[in-house]
Protein backbone atom coordinates (compact mmCIF):
# COMPACT_ATOMS: atom_id res chain seq x y z
CA UNK A 1 0.00 0.00 0.00
CA UNK A 2 2.87 2.54 0.32
CA UNK A 3 3.03 2.63 -3.59
CA UNK A 4 -0.57 3.57 -3.21
CA UNK A 5 0.43 6.25 -1.08
CA UNK A 6 3.14 7.47 -2.87
CA UNK A 7 1.35 7.83 -5.88
CA UNK A 8 -1.41 9.93 -4.15
CA UNK A 9 1.60 12.11 -3.08
CA UNK A 10 2.97 12.61 -6.44
CA UNK A 11 -0.45 13.76 -7.84
CA UNK A 12 -1.14 15.89 -4.99
CA UNK A 13 2.22 17.54 -5.57
CA UNK A 14 1.97 17.62 -9.40
CA UNK A 15 -1.16 19.18 -9.03
CA UNK A 16 -0.36 21.79 -6.88
CA UNK A 17 2.66 22.76 -8.97
CA UNK A 18 0.01 22.67 -11.92
CA UNK A 19 -2.02 26.09 -9.76
CA UNK A 20 0.86 27.66 -9.16
CA UNK A 21 2.41 27.47 -13.17
CA UNK A 22 -1.31 28.88 -14.04
CA UNK A 23 -0.85 31.73 -11.27
CA UNK A 24 2.36 32.48 -12.23
CA UNK A 25 1.36 32.73 -16.10
CA UNK A 26 -1.30 34.81 -15.28
CA UNK A 27 -0.05 37.41 -13.39
CA UNK A 28 2.91 37.90 -16.00
CA UNK A 29 0.67 39.61 -17.77
CA UNK A 30 2.95 40.35 -20.64
CA UNK A 31 4.49 37.10 -21.60
CA UNK A 32 3.59 36.16 -24.98
CA UNK A 33 3.03 32.62 -23.94
CA UNK A 34 -0.47 32.56 -23.10
CA UNK A 35 -3.19 34.28 -24.32
CA UNK A 36 -4.90 36.12 -20.67
CA UNK A 37 -8.22 35.52 -21.00
CA UNK A 38 -7.89 32.24 -21.87
CA UNK A 39 -6.16 31.35 -19.20
CA UNK A 40 -8.00 33.25 -16.62
CA UNK A 41 -10.46 30.93 -17.75
CA UNK A 42 -8.31 27.97 -16.69
CA UNK A 43 -8.02 29.47 -13.74
CA UNK A 44 -11.50 29.49 -12.78
CA UNK A 45 -11.86 26.09 -13.78
CA UNK A 46 -9.31 25.38 -10.90
CA UNK A 47 -10.96 27.50 -8.34
CA UNK A 48 -14.66 26.17 -9.79
CA UNK A 49 -13.24 22.46 -8.71
CA UNK A 50 -11.30 23.01 -6.02
CA UNK A 51 -8.07 21.62 -6.62
CA UNK A 52 -6.29 23.40 -4.02
CA UNK A 53 -8.42 21.80 -1.68
CA UNK A 54 -8.27 18.54 -2.88
CA UNK A 55 -4.42 18.50 -3.57
CA UNK A 56 -3.89 19.80 0.44
CA UNK A 57 -6.34 16.78 1.24
CA UNK A 58 -4.62 14.34 -0.77
CA UNK A 59 -1.56 15.19 0.74
CA UNK A 60 -2.98 15.24 4.26
CA UNK A 61 -4.38 11.84 4.39
CA UNK A 62 -2.64 10.03 2.50
CA UNK A 63 0.46 11.52 4.71
CA UNK A 64 1.45 8.65 6.98
CA UNK A 65 -0.98 5.60 5.55
CA UNK A 66 -2.99 4.81 3.03
CA UNK A 67 -6.79 5.72 2.84
CA UNK A 68 -7.89 4.12 -0.79
CA UNK A 69 -11.57 5.31 -0.84
CA UNK A 70 -11.46 9.07 0.01
CA UNK A 71 -8.13 9.01 -2.34
CA UNK A 72 -10.42 7.53 -5.02
CA UNK A 73 -13.08 9.67 -4.05
CA UNK A 74 -10.82 12.65 -4.46
CA UNK A 75 -9.15 11.74 -7.69
CA UNK A 76 -12.42 11.19 -9.15
CA UNK A 77 -13.60 14.49 -8.48
CA UNK A 78 -10.21 16.05 -9.46
CA UNK A 79 -10.09 14.00 -12.96
CA UNK A 80 -14.07 15.87 -13.63
CA UNK A 81 -12.60 19.54 -13.31
CA UNK A 82 -9.03 18.28 -15.12
CA UNK A 83 -10.90 16.74 -18.34
CA UNK A 84 -12.85 19.91 -18.92
CA UNK A 85 -9.61 21.81 -18.11
CA UNK A 86 -7.92 19.35 -20.91
CA UNK A 87 -10.91 19.64 -23.30
CA UNK A 88 -10.91 23.29 -23.25
CA UNK A 89 -7.05 23.09 -23.75
CA UNK A 90 -7.40 21.06 -26.78
CA UNK A 91 -9.92 23.58 -28.19
CA UNK A 92 -7.91 26.87 -27.72
CA UNK A 93 -4.53 24.93 -28.31
CA UNK A 94 -2.94 27.59 -30.00
CA UNK A 95 -3.19 29.92 -27.23
CA UNK A 96 -2.79 27.31 -24.07
CA UNK A 97 -0.22 24.55 -25.78
CA UNK A 98 2.04 24.68 -23.35
CA UNK A 99 -0.14 23.50 -20.79
CA UNK A 100 -0.53 20.31 -22.62
CA UNK A 101 2.53 18.75 -21.29
CA UNK A 102 1.60 19.56 -17.15
CA UNK A 103 -2.01 18.11 -18.63
CA UNK A 104 -0.81 14.84 -19.68
CA UNK A 105 1.31 14.49 -16.51
CA UNK A 106 -2.13 15.08 -14.32
CA UNK A 107 -3.82 12.56 -16.51
CA UNK A 108 -1.65 10.24 -16.39
CA UNK A 109 -1.05 10.22 -12.65
CA UNK A 110 -4.47 10.48 -11.92
CA UNK A 111 -5.21 7.62 -14.12
CA UNK A 112 -3.23 5.23 -12.11
CA UNK A 113 -5.66 4.88 -9.91
CA UNK A 114 -8.26 2.15 -10.28
CA UNK A 115 -11.43 3.60 -10.16
CA UNK A 116 -14.38 1.78 -11.30
CA UNK A 117 -14.63 -0.46 -8.40
CA UNK A 118 -14.84 2.44 -5.91
CA UNK A 119 -17.14 4.85 -6.62
CA UNK A 120 -19.33 4.65 -3.63
CA UNK A 121 -17.42 5.96 -1.18
CA UNK A 122 -17.72 8.14 2.15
Amino acid sequence: MNFERQKANMLAENIKDFIQFVDKSYQNKNSFRFNNDKLYQVKLIIEDFKFQIIADELLRINEFDWNEKYTHYLVSQFQKGINIIDEFVHNNNNDLFLLMARLHTLKSLSGAFNLQDNLTVV
